[in-house]
């Protein structure tokens, strides 16, 4: 083999080659050679899954893919779409909590989870439905509004507050009528004041439990009127034939309302043998004699547990009528009379009723002019009766006699844990004495709750 001859120029040495330079070894050429692109890095590309997850999250309104996806996917895509995608997507195929909480964390401020069963699926469809008929105008507002939403809500509504129903707009009111004080009340009877109609809505809601209704208008500042608050008797016929389709409702909420007379018998008339309704609250409202006797009704024609009937214009004779149901009642654990106008013979006609009465646990009359002769004959509920555990005298004309009589029964009373006497008039002496019994009974009370069994194991019968 021919050997290469020194000095030979034009044979090249294998071992020497031309060094290979690095663009990255000098920041100055590769200021040059990177573009001005602050997305742009040397990291390797995506794998496949991740730019399909990537498409997904981007076309999911379009193409919802969701229960094909492995659980690691699935969280991905749950967590990046979209919140304000329309609910005909999401509504029946999401059932993932932390999708729904992002839902109503980024549309109300204020989220108690605790009072929707802990679902914010739940909370979230049962808001958004509140939302729409609290400003739902009558002829004006698009009732498909309504239809279209039911279908998608309608298996995870539990219960509807609703504080206020706006009512029809007057579309040929004159301005000259704005700058009187007496013009909002002219011609209100010609011009309809009905507001939505809840039957649609009670007939398609098949798990509906809690109605909580308020017929008003909030915040309506300087548009004040007189009309804005009205609860029409059509109104009423409405909400009267709702309660037919609704046969799972067990709160039914009717409050601040102007519910008079009239209204409550037509109320109650469509309540009477209703298969679960559990509580009725028709407080604040202007309800008397007449429609007391409706509910003396229906407190025997029911499953109704608790009844509250605070600040109405209830006298002695609707009382009488619910003190006599009351005495043959066996479901009723909680009554509340504050605020209306019994006095003592409507308060001794709760009283009698109380002394064969198992089951009231609960006694609101604080606020209805009673004097000592209630004082007394509740001396002799304290002290015959065992199931009273509440009892509430507030802001009444007891007195000093009376108060003595109140203690008397305390005295052979073991059961009652709570007894307000505020502005009574008891005098200080009785209403200590009184204090002392019933911190007596609350320690009896608490023992008895340390040794009932809280077990099921606990309660069965050792069969070793």
């Amino acid at each position: 083999m021919q050997e290469p001859v020194s000095g030979d120029t034009n044979m090249v040495s294998p071992l020497l080659k031309t060094p290979v330079v690095n663009p990255a070894a000098n920041p100055r050429r590769m200021r040059r050679i990177i573009a001005e692109d602050p997305e742009w890095s040397l990291a390797i590309v995506p794998h496949l899954s991740e730019l399909c997850l990537q498409h997904i999250i981007s076309n999911f309104e379009k193409n919802p893919v969701v229960d094909c996806l492995l659980p690691e996917h699935q969280r991905r895509v749950l967590d990046k779409i979209s919140t304000g995608l329309p609910l005909t997507v999401t509504a029946n195929l999401i059932s993932d909590e932390g999708y729904w909480k992002r839902c109503c964390t980024e549309r109300w401020a204020v989220c108690d989870v605790s009072r929707y069963g802990g679902s914010w699926k739940r909370m979230f469809f049962e808001r958004h439905l509140e939302n729409i008929l609290k400003y739902f105008i009558p002829n004006t507002t698009d009732p498909n509004q309504i239809l279209e939403v039911i279908p998608l809500c309608k298996e995870y509504v539990r219960k509807l507050e609703i504080d206020q129903f706006l009512p029809p707009v007057k579309l040929d009111q004159k301005e000259e009528d704005d700058m009187s004080d007496s013009g909002s009340d002219v011609g209100v009877d010609e011009f309809c004041r009905h507001h939505y109609d809840l039957g649609v809505l009670t007939a398609a809601l098949s798990h509906l439990e809690e109605l909580h209704l308020t017929y008003g208008v909030k915040d309506c500042g300087m548009n004040f009127e007189w009309s804005l608050f009205d609860f029409t008797y059509q109104d009423c016929y409405s909400l009267a034939n709702a309660f037919k389709k609704c046969h799972t409702l067990k709160v039914f909420k009717l409050c601040r309302s102007k519910v008079d007379d009239e209204k409550a018998r037509l109320l109650i008339r469509n309540l009477l043998d209703h298969p679960c309704l559990v509580e009725l609250d028709l407080s604040h409202n202007l309800i008397g004699d007449r429609g007391a006797r409706a509910i003396g009704k229906l407190i025997n024609r029911s499953k109704l547990e608790i009844l509250n009937l605070c600040n109405n214009r209830i006298r002695a004779q609707g009382t009488q009528a619910i003190a006599h149901a009351l005495a043959n009642n066996s479901t009723l654990t909680s009554l509340n009379l504050r605020l209306n106008c019994i006095e003592d013979e409507g308060g001794q006609a709760i009283g009698h009723a109380l002394l064969t009465n198992a089951t009231l646990t609960s006694i609101h009359l604080e606020g209805n002019e009673l004097s000592e002769p209630t004082a007394t004959l509740f001396s002799q509920v304290l002290a015959q009766n065992t199931a009273l555990t509440s009892i509430n005298l507030a802001c009444n004309h007891i007195g000093l006699d009376g108060g003595k009589q109140l203690l008397e029964g305390m005295s052979d009373n073991k059961t009652v844990t709570e007894f307000d006497l505020r502005l009574a008039e008891v005098g200080q002496e009785s209403e200590y004495l009184i204090n002392q019994a019933l911190k007596a009974n609350q320690e009896i009370a608490r023992l008895k709750t340390l040794h009932q069994p809280n077990t099921l194991e606990e309660k069965l019968p050792d069969l070793d």
